[in-house]
């Protein structure tokens, strides 16, 4: 995720400014990370809004996948798909 361009999705234009806000922080965070770390990153990101007050719903959390993940070769979605749906377990498990 180098580019800046996933802001100008127009899907986004739907999100709460306050979930764009703490999307582009995020995106400015893992600008600079290796590779290897951006799909943790990625996951634990939901978490970390959770604390913050941010909820994303899954219709958000699809766009946000898909827009942020446009750069990504196939092999590295479905890492990131395989991670989500670990993560959503966990979650379901702490409920």
């Amino acid at each position: 995720m180098t580019s800046e361009n996933w802001k100008q999705d127009p899907r986004l234009r739907q999100m709460e400014p306050a979930k764009l806000d703490y999307l582009t922080a995020f995106a400015s965070r893992i600008a600079s990370l290796p590779k290897d770390q951006i799909l943790p990153a990625f996951i634990s990101m939901q978490a970390d809004a959770a604390q913050k007050g941010i909820r994303f719903s899954d219709t958000e959390t699809e766009l946000l996948a898909s827009v942020l993940t446009s750069g990504m070769s196939p092999e590295e979605k479905k890492k990131l798909e395989a991670l989500r749906f670990l993560a959503k377990k966990l979650a379901a498990r702490s409920s």
